[in-house]
């Protein structure tokens, strides 16, 4: 190997190892921090467990014994609104990606690409700006501080995304397969239930985890249209942080409980996964 070539190989790794670092410390000291009693992080700050401090499973057990309605009543709510809106959105998205793939529509110069790339847009546009709308309109049809509420909210935002997955996932499913089953007396919406829907099952995967996600990790929205009857997680995250003091370890602690739910589900479904959002590149 030439020398230029090595050198450039040890600083691409350099780079690399000190970018790692960057990336994983704030998640180091999260997970140190969940284990660390008060005296522990103030007025010097530890880094070494067994070393400089002695691991405790304190705020562990104070969250799911004294917090615990509290804690267990936001992960419900988070799991209910996450996952129902991610199931109404991917079925939406996949109801409308298959109508842009297999219809042809036009109404002056708009065409199906202009009405893809609407739905797209709309997730340019900052949350913020329909916070205040949003809350209106849910005072007046009493959707706030309810799941119902999250739900619809959360399918609004994901819905552009699952369309985009599912149209470029409905591209790669044969139209002839369809067809077949359309001559043997399916109807259209048999057909696509049937038979191109379980096709495209690795990106309707796809589209169910990043809505997931999404909905899961959302706080503007949660904050905003919810109070404590559908409080979700990471408003409950937020709430560790009061006018007395901060609860780090809490903090750092629910943190570990609300990202350990989707690393379980991104780990069983990450076949299917990388199949779906692959799948959309391959023409």
């Amino acid at each position: 190997m030439r020398p230029r070539a090595r050198s450039g190989r040890i600083l691409a790794y350099l780079v690399l190892a000190v970018w790692s670092a960057v990336v994983f410390f704030p998640l180091y000291w999260m997970m140190s921090t969940a284990f660390k009693q008060p005296m522990d992080l103030f007025p010097t700050p530890t880094y070494l467990p067994w070393l400089q401090f002695q691991p405790s499973l304190a705020a562990f057990h104070a969250l799911l014994t004294d917090h615990r309605n509290e804690v267990f009543g936001a992960f419900r709510n988070s799991l209910v609104a996450a996952g129902g809106s991610a199931l109404i959105a991917s079925f939406l998205g996949a109801l409308g990606g298959y109508g842009l793939v297999r219809f042809r529509y036009r109404v002056g110069r708009v065409t199906n690409d202009d009405v893809a790339f609407w739905f797209a847009s709309q997730r340019m546009l900052p949350p913020v700006v329909l916070v205040f709308p949003f809350l209106v309109m849910y005072r007046r049809l009493n959707l706030i501080d309810t799941a119902a509420g999250l739900v619809i909210a959360y399918t609004v935002f994901n819905l552009p995304l699952a369309l985009w997955i599912m149209r470029d996932t409905f591209r790669n499913v044969p139209q002839e397969i369809e067809e077949s089953a359309l001559v043997d007396g399916a109807t259209r919406f048999g057909a696509f239930l049937r038979v191109s829907l379980p096709l495209a099952a690795p990106g309707l995967m796809a589209s169910l985890l990043i809505c997931f996600v999404f909905a899961w990790n959302e706080f503007l929205f949660g904050l905003m249209l919810t109070f404590q009857k559908a409080q979700t997680v990471p408003v409950l995250i937020a709430g560790q942080v009061t006018q007395q003091a901060i609860e780090w370890s809490s903090m750092s602690a629910l943190s570990i409980l609300a990202v350990l739910p989707v690393i379980l589900i991104g780990l069983l479904l990450q076949p299917l996964l990388a199949h779906g959002l692959a799948s959309g590149g391959l023409k």
